[in-house]
């Protein structure tokens, strides 16, 4: 069943345009966060599936860079923060108010930044797929890699010791041996996701990130909120998969340190949880929904599985 939307503009930065679109209709409304950065809306397509038939609305947004909004070549754009004030600025152009945030992967890393400056605007918060510091999960992504043959680890520690990251050989390691292991289980990709991959903003990932998931270089390199998450008070719902990239015991920390919060691990699912393990996934988001309109406690580091 098609659910009604309607597509929106916002400028931001008083000079850069975005692209907004909500789908379903309903009181509670969700704002969703892409990851990368520099991904786009499309691998959150799914939750169209999931969300409106039951009476939410969801926001799309592409972020500045990436896909149906502008793209400014300007690496001096991407940053922590003022992607951070994007977020705000959309917040506002879309009226939304005691609303619920969902980012995942980078988008869970902005909407904990979100969340420690603007968390009064927010009624509940979903940090999904990402710890809370990037050392932690460049360690955790190694530690994977490390779990390879030998000869397939010395194969891809060549390629990047010499910078060659777009060899043929390397990206066919990296997806055969890690990405289909840790970014999504399903093979072949569901088709949003391969058209996310197709028209990511590499300017935003190689500025932010680095050359790949494994090799983090860029400006965000040295995040690090562990000692800040005391002060998320909102509710929080943390998602994690058991395959992630991500490293399950980091989510269930950051559960015991934000006071009213709760972890759901899918059991069955990746970094993309919501492709791979849509079962689990869906079902906490909305019986955290369903807990948080019910005025019903959301008790630190309640295990959800």
């Amino acid at each position: 069943m098609a659910y009604p939307g309607a597509s929106k503009i916002v400028e931001v930065d008083g000079r850069y345009h975005v692209w907004t679109r909500r789908v379903g209709q309903g009181d509670v409304k969700v704002l969703l966060l892409h990851g990368g950065p520099g991904c786009t809306h499309e691998y959150l397509e799914c939750f169209e599936q999931h969300l409106p038939p039951h009476g939410i609305e969801i926001y799309y947004y592409d972020q500045l860079g990436s896909y149906y909004s502008d793209q400014p070549d300007d690496p001096s754009l991407w940053t922590i923060e003022r992607f951070r004030e994007e977020v705000e600025q959309v917040r506002r152009a879309l009226g939304l108010e005691n609303f619920y945030l969902l980012g995942q992967s980078w988008g869970g890393l902005l909407s904990i930044e979100y969340a420690l400056k603007y968390q009064q605007h927010l009624k509940g918060l979903v940090i999904s797929n990402m710890t809370a510091s990037i050392a932690s999960y460049v360690k955790h992504i190694n530690e994977l890699r490390e779990r390879l043959p030998k000869d397939i680890v010395d194969k891809m520690k060549a390629y990047e010791a010499a910078g060659d990251y777009e060899n043929p050989e390397y990206q066919e390691l990296l997806i055969q041996h890690l990405y289909r292991q840790h970014i999504c289980r399903l093979w072949p990709w569901p088709d949003p996701l391969v058209r996310c991959l197709d028209h990511m903003a590499t300017q935003v990932y190689n500025t932010m990130q680095g050359p790949n998931e494994f090799v983090v270089t860029g400006t965000f390199a040295d995040w690090d909120r562990w000692d800040d998450l005391h002060r998320i008070t909102v509710p929080t719902l943390l998602i994690v998969g058991r395959y992630d990239t991500m490293r399950v015991e980091d989510i269930e920390e950051m559960g015991r340190r934000i006071p009213h919060s709760r972890v759901g691990i899918c059991e069955n699912g990746s970094h993309c949880a919501q492709w791979d393990d849509p079962d689990a996934y869906f079902r906490f988001v909305l019986d955290f929904i369903r807990d948080v309109e019910a005025g019903r406690p959301i008790g630190s580091a309640t295990a959800a599985r």
